[in-house]
């Protein structure tokens, strides 16, 4: 292992396992829709770090970072998408006991869990921060810089990956010991609170 990789994978490992957007909606999927739908948001949002790297190598990141109003678009737009994400934890429970499954879950929601993950990284203007800010830091300028950052976006993928599908089969077992009605409302609520929470804190809190 090179230096450059014994410097960088601790520092993106700590990245990694930070709670943020990616694992409130794992949870939010793995309480209302199981281990299927947390495993599919899991891949969905790694699916989104590959976009970003491709954007990357064609230099849209750069562009959209120097690019204030883009920059801001795409900030409101992700904002936008997780206090959606956080109101249809609500809306998940709106259905009459009647209709509710046997383990105590809501009927599903409509809408592909790998499409919310994918979403939910893809309008996430801290991604661009984190390929044009953090990634160089541990890249050596010259012909080679390329290929090193896209060697670095994969590492980071591959450890995002591990990290989210390990924690998505935590989550969607845990649930199964939670299956009384009042403490899964209770769960999915704080869930829904917190996406929405990181939403508005997205909207307000990048300049």
């Amino acid at each position: 292992m090179t230096p450059t990789m014994v410097a960088f994978v601790p520092a993106a490992a700590l990245l990694v396992i930070t709670p943020g957007p990616d694992m409130a909606l794992v949870t939010k999927n793995a309480l209302t829709r199981g281990k299927r739908a947390a495993l599919a948001t899991a891949l969905g949002i790694e699916a989104g770090l590959l976009v970003w790297t491709c954007a990357s190598v064609l230099g849209i990141v750069a562009v959209l970072r120097s690019s204030e109003v883009a920059f801001t678009v795409l900030k409101l737009a992700g904002a936008a998408y997780l206090v959606y994400l956080g109101v249809t934890a609500f809306l998940s429970l709106r259905s009459a006991p009647s209709e509710a499954e046997p383990d105590g879950r809501s009927p599903a929601p409509r809408g592909s869990p790998f499409r919310q993950g994918l979403l939910s990284n893809v309008f996430n203007p801290k991604i661009a921060i984190f390929f044009t800010s953090f990634i160089p830091q541990f890249v050596a300028p010259g012909p080679s810089a390329v290929a090193e950052s896209v060697l670095l976006a994969g590492i980071f993928i591959v450890m995002g990956l591990i990290w989210l599908a390990s924690y998505a089969l935590f989550a969607s077992t845990a649930s199964e010991f939670l299956r009384r009605p009042r403490i899964h409302r209770v769960l999915t609520v704080a869930t829904g609170c917190v996406l929405i929470a990181f939403g508005i804190g997205l909207a307000i809190g990048m300049r």
